[in-house]
């Protein structure tokens, strides 16, 4: 069996100099040169040779045949070896092909010679890419657009390197960097990369991640073993739950399925064995003692990983056991040490990205999880979210962070990173420009990050890269300057995206399309770069012009919000947007983006003849709806006042419809809310209709809660008087059913409503 990933690391760069001459590969379009391969040749070397033989065609305008060494046509002095062949040894028989696993390349010219080769799949290929980008000037901007020069007179310098990545496995989780041939010329080689043998194959790892249950399925086992699965207030169970790790009649089934899961693929090389993705640990008093003991979650799963861990080690000596350092278990225990072949997948999901991992203040719990970990661990694989996925569609200014990162991660053990960013979508924040700055930061993170950006925008969008940079520039100066903590789950960008960014950046992409005005291809590219901007003036819309209006400032934004979310919807399928969240289609989306613009409803009386500014109403078309399509909806109501509303089913008691205050409302001071309800009941129902409420996430307290009775809700929409409050943006208000389907049918959110009070 393969080994994928080993215990040490090993990584060397080492670029000599050289005294020979330049090699004039090409000149004024002709060649004397053949491409050499090895006799026994391997499929993606074979890829090696043709793709070299296909970009140095376009390039000089010749194509230089390609001849199987100890061949006639392979004799003479000016050729370009491709893969450790018999050449290749015999021009370096001091050389240790061993030394650059993995993934490895070399690239050196001697006499009249370039050989081009590497550590076996992948190794000869990225040798070639690596020459081909960094010789010869080839660029891969996406899966589909690149730039090749032309160059009839080619000649290249003297070159002498050995190179070694240090992170083994590599993936950046974006829609255009899946495509096989991409990933290869981008050096990326990680488990959802669909690269085929052709191009040297890519790593995988058996199960992915949360494969508890996998292994273990509760339909199959639970009722027999009831035992085997989590404790939780004395009782066993299998919903939000895990396993009980300290059962070792449970375990010797577990490595029994493992292994037979590893036998049906054994090049996998890494088998997932962890946490289902929830809560829910046992709580049986043996696992919570040990737990107690370990001071961390963490501890019952690291023993329970290394006792599995040994015994498939026993049969496949070189396959790794990965499991999580996630959510509830990303602290170290105190005294369990991960076996040789244990791989923790350390994950940054709680972390504040728009700070350096490593350094920021913000994040000094995860710092110390990496400290600790890293301590005891013999390799780390970091699972790093660089996206919002609660909306891709939005900016998420972290690109400052992502080198810097990078380079902290490789610090501290790591040997794989899966960089999670918006898969399913194409007009997110600069989806490119991050595939390809990942890629070529995870295959050298010495790379200087601000050169990669500035070369990528030039050449994605020639004159457009000056005000497209300053863009980019504004937005992460905008949420350092607010202190913001960047999450990877943000609804809106309220809190660190005010009116003058908003209106400069305006400005900024409107040059940025002007100076491509006459080149139709990087006029798309702008405007696909453009579209979170755009889609930040469609959320925020009213707050903005009602704060241009109270500040007496400019007002960039457009004046016909409706005609800018026709041309952000026609674009987006121009583009083909994909999803708009994880998990979340656009088109559901853009039906959501239309509700938001329909016309207002009639005022509430209350606010009837009060001046514009001193209240603020709020449709269901700005209410955050959770699960929508089954806890919660918005549906046509003649009696609502614009006749439409959010409507939930009575079968549940989830918060599932809420308004997260915005600005706008804080800005009203001390306000007086309301929320406009009505319920339908069923024949001879009392009792409680729905509940409604105010909560603070920041201090994690409820300032406000209202039972609303059956009696009060049927008779049509009812206004329920939730008090004066101060409102920060770290407040929302909620309203959820009772979960009384059997008195109460459905009920429904008509408005909210903030009055300022002048008592």
């Amino acid at each position: 069996m393969r080994t994928v990933l080993s215990v040490s690391v090993f990584a060397a760069l080492t670029i000599l100099s050289a005294n020979a001459a330049g090699l004039p590969i090409a000149t004024n379009g002709q060649s004397a040169y053949t491409i050499v391969v090895p006799a026994d040749t391997i499929p993606s070397e074979s890829t090696a040779a043709t793709e070299l033989q296909s970009h140095l065609a376009q390039v000089t305008g010749c194509t230089l045949p390609i001849a199987v060494e100890g061949t006639p046509e392979a004799a003479g002095t000016k050729r370009i070896v491709v893969g450790p062949g018999q050449l290749f040894r015999e021009a370096f028989p001091n050389f240790d092909l061993e030394s650059l696993k993995h993934d490895g390349i070399f690239i050196k010219t001697a006499g009249e010679s370039l050989y081009l080769a590497g550590d076996k799949p992948r190794g000869t290929l990225y040798a070639v890419y690596t020459f081909l980008e960094d010789t010869v000037g080839c660029r891969w901007w996406t899966s589909y657009e690149s730039y090749t020069p032309k160059k009839p007179d080619l000649e290249i310098p003297a070159l002498d390197l050995v190179y070694v990545p240090k992170l083994r496995c590599r993936e950046a989780f974006y829609r255009g960097a899946f495509d096989g041939v991409y990933a290869a010329r981008s050096k990326c080689n990680g488990h959802f990369e669909q690269i085929t043998p052709e191009y040297g194959g890519h790593y995988s790892i058996l199960g992915w991640c949360h494969t508890f249950y996998q292994i273990l399925p509760p339909e199959k086992y639970f009722e027999a073993h009831p035992e085997w699965y989590s404790e939780i207030g004395g009782k066993r169970t299998t919903e939000n739950a895990q396993l009980c790790l300290t059962n070792e009649e449970m375990r010797a089934e577990f490595v029994k399925n493992a292994l037979e899961w590893i036998r049906k693929d054994p090049t996998s090389g890494i088998i997932s064995i962890s946490q289902n993705d929830c809560h829910g640990p046992c709580q049986c008093a043996k696992c919570q003692a040990l737990q107690d003991a370990e001071g961390a979650a963490s501890g019952p799963v690291i023993h329970f990983v290394n006792a599995v861990a040994e015994e498939i080690e026993k049969e496949f000596p070189d396959a790794l056991i990965e499991t999580l350092a996630y959510s509830y278990t990303r602290q170290a225990p105190k005294t369990a040490r991960p076996r040789k072949n244990v791989l923790i997948r350390l994950c940054s999901i709680e972390c504040s990205f728009s700070q350096p991992l490593g350094t920021g203040p913000q994040n000094e719990s995860f710092q110390k999880d990496m400290r600790d970990w890293s301590g005891i661990a013999h390799q780390l694989y970091v699972w790093d979210y660089v996206t919002n996925f609660s909306n891709y569609l939005l900016p998420h200014p972290n690109l400052r962070v992502l080198a810097p990162n990078i380079r902290y991660f490789v610090e501290h053990k790591a040997v794989g990173l899966f960089e999670q960013g918006d898969a399913g979508c194409s007009i997110s924040d600069f989806p490119e420009l991050r595939a390809w700055l990942f890629a070529h930061l995870m295959w050298d993170p010495s790379r200087d990050d601000k050169a990669l950006i500035a070369e990528f925008l030039s050449g994605y969008y020639g004159p457009a890269a000056e005000p497209v940079q300053q863009y980019i520039d504004l937005i992460h100066n905008a949420v350092e300057r607010n202190g913001t903590y960047l999450r990877c789950y943000m609804h809106n960008t309220s809190e660190w995206f005010g009116l003058d960014d908003i209106n400069q950046a305006t400005e900024l992409f409107n040059e940025a399309e002007k100076r491509v005005a006459g080149n139709p291809e990087l006029l798309a590219r702008v405007q696909r770069a453009r579209m979170p901007l755009d889609h930040t003036w469609l959320m925020n819309y009213r707050p903005l012009k009602r704060m241009a209006m109270r500040e007496d400032k400019p007002f960039r934004g457009p004046e016909k919000p409706e005609e800018l979310l026709e041309q952000y919807i026609a674009r987006a399928h121009l583009f083909d947007a994909g999803s708009y969240s994880e998990g979340g289609p656009f088109s559901h989306y853009e039906e959501l983006l239309h509700d938001r613009y329909r016309p207002a409803g009639i005022l509430p009386e209350l606010c009837k003849g009060l001046d514009p500014a001193d209240f603020i109403d709020v449709q269901d078309n700005q209410f955050r709806l959770a699960n929508p399509g089954e806890w919660a909806n918005i549906a046509d109501d003649p009696s609502a006042s614009d006749g439409r509303t959010a409507r939930m089913p009575s079968n549940h008691t989830q918060w599932a419809v809420q308004y997260p205050v915005e600005p706008e409302v804080v800005d009203l001071g001390k306000a007086h809310a309301y929320v406009v309800v009505r319920c339908d009941v069923r024949a001879g129902a009392t009792g409680g209709a729905l509940v409604v409420g105010i909560y603070d996430n920041a201090g994690k307290t409820a300032l406000a809660q209202r039972t609303v009775a059956a009696d009060d809700a049927a008779k049509g929409y009812c206004t329920v008087d939730l008090g004066t409050h101060t409102f920060t943006t770290d407040v929302y208000v909620w309203v959820a059913p009772l979960n009384n389907p059997d008195a109460i049918d459905a009920v429904y959110v008509d408005r909210i409503f903030f009055v300022r009070d002048k008592s």
